[in-house]
């Protein structure tokens, strides 16, 4: 799917809640009693796109939604392309994530990550799916830009798709 900028999973989440409808309910599983009378279970889903992100791990409602909330924006990253113009100039949050070595500093559960990964698998889509011509894009090393996308195996899965239906190596995790 493909969409205009900004991307939903850098939207702030105000304005990415508008765009979604939320659901709760129970769920099966450890907590006992609790669980079965609580409805901890959240889901979140982008009505736009119907993409979803779903929690219910937690015996915490608001626990749920934090993590529900972090899916759906990881989900909408990985399944959801903007338009990028070559040449690209990264977002201030991709400048400030990224040093002057190309080293990307961004963790797996950091609230940042679902933006980046956006913006990159944006910018190795508008590269025709090589690595290389988007890390130079992107002011990072491939090695770099590849550890950001194998932090969610969705990812690398969709974007390893891609490069062999268009006869390239599938990346590899570094």
């Amino acid at each position: 799917m493909k969409i205009l900028s900004p991307h939903p999973a850098a939207l702030p989440i105000d304005e990415l809640l508008k765009q979604c409808q939320v659901t709760t309910g129970r769920t099966s599983g450890p907590g006992g009693q609790h669980r079965n009378k609580v409805e901890t279970a959240v889901t979140i889903e982008h009505t736009p796109t119907d993409i979803n992100g779903s929690a219910g791990e937690r015996r915490s409602q608001a626990h749920n939604r934090a993590m529900a909330l972090f899916r759906l924006r990881v989900n909408l990253a990985v399944q959801v392309r903007c338009t990028v113009v070559m040449p690209y100039q990264p977002t201030d949050l991709w400048r400030s994530r990224c040093n002057k070595a190309g080293r990307v500093r961004v963790g797996p559960e950091h609230d940042d990550l679902p933006a980046m990964l956006a913006e990159a698998i944006d910018v190795i889509a508008a590269c025709e799916y090589d690595v290389k011509a988007a890390a130079e894009q992107l002011a990072c090393t491939p090695t770099q830009l590849i550890k950001l996308i194998v932090r969610k195996h969705t990812a690398i899965g969709i974007i390893n798709n891609a490069r062999m239906e268009r006869g390239m190596h599938p990346l590899r995790r570094v």
